[in-house]
């Protein structure tokens, strides 16, 4: 399987509801590293990087709302670069 990387915006109730944490569940689940990340517009921004399968069935669970108590209006993805990250992380 081909190697990928993603990059995610999710735009909605996002922030102060878990978001980030139930993030990085799915993703170690799913074998993806990377990290989610709180940006100052209210936005959470995910960069995932794995097996192409994979990443885009986190993309799914992103877009379907991710945990009770959030919200998604909207994600944005964009293809990156294949970076190299060690497991998945929440950065702040």
């Amino acid at each position: 399987m081909p190697k990928v990387c993603i990059a995610a915006y999710v735009y909605g109730v996002v922030q102060g509801v878990g978001f980030r944490f139930c993030t990085q569940h799915e993703a170690v689940n799913r074998g993806i590293t990377g990290y989610a990340k709180n940006m100052d517009d209210g936005s959470v921004e995910v960069i995932a990087c794995g097996e192409s399968e994979s990443v885009e069935e986190l993309m799914v669970w992103l877009r379907q709302g991710g945990p009770r108590g959030a919200r998604v209006d909207r994600v944005l993805t964009e293809p990156r670069a294949v970076e190299v990250f060690d497991g998945f992380k929440i950065r702040y």
